[in-house]
């Protein structure tokens, strides 16, 4: 496939490294230029981009950057996007470690995807981002392993949800349906499978037992 990146940090960086090792045609970009990224691409052969022409003829883009800065992306990105385009959204709320109050989020009650999406103007799938950037390298595994990890994927548009699934499954994880981006609070931080590193089955039951409220921690 080829696949935009948005963001470089440590999601961004490492599902360059691992999509690119897969074979995927991979361009990168980040708020601070192509020019800053040409260690990641000489490590992985990606191309590096301005944000603005990371989803130029891509299948999947995945946005990977700090909430607060979602509004300032340029407008119309997807423009040039191949029709259809997968748009992956990592992205967490983190009220008073970095973005401040998200009013739509906390006034509104939008789950974070949800509010992202309509910042983006395109539906998107939310996930990787309860995932450790870590694993992403070091604990992907043949599928029917015992020590397979399972990640939670919340959709609206079920053919790109499947989209989405099949690319985490060649990443060497399992997945586990999580529902609409209405439902996608269950996969938010403070939540049971936030950063879970287990299976199938106990990635479904953390998501079953999600409280609705958000956590202190995690409020403006």
């Amino acid at each position: 496939m080829k696949i935009g990146i948005i963001g470089a940090g440590n999601i961004g960086g490492n599902l360059t490294r691992r999509l690119t090792a897969l074979g995927h045609e991979v361009s990168v970009a980040n708020s601070r230029g192509p020019e800053t990224l040409t260690a990641l691409a000489e490590e992985t052969g990606a191309t590096p981009v301005p944000v603005a022409e990371a989803a130029h003829g891509a299948e999947l883009v995945v946005v990977t950057v700090p909430l607060k800065a979602v509004p300032g992306l340029p407008s119309g990105l997807f423009d040039e996007a191949a029709d259809g385009a997968v748009v992956v959204d990592t992205g967490n709320y983190y009220p008073r470690q970095r973005d401040g109050k998200i009013a739509g989020i906390e006034d509104e009650g939008l789950t974070e995807s949800r509010w992202t999406a309509r910042q983006l103007g395109h539906t998107v799938v939310k996930a990787f981002n309860g995932t450790y950037a870590q694993d992403l390298l070091d604990r992907h595994r043949p599928a029917g392993a015992p020590d397979r990890i399972a990640l939670p994927v919340a959709a609206d548009d079920a053919s790109a949800k499947q989209v989405v699934r099949d690319l985490i499954d060649e990443l060497g994880f399992d997945t586990v349906d999580a529902g609409t981006l209405d439902d996608s609070w269950r996969q938010q931080p403070g939540t049971p499978v936030y950063g879970l590193q287990e299976g199938v089955t106990a990635v479904t039951k953390a998501l079953a037992e999600a409280p609705r409220e958000r956590s202190a921690d995690f409020r403006a």
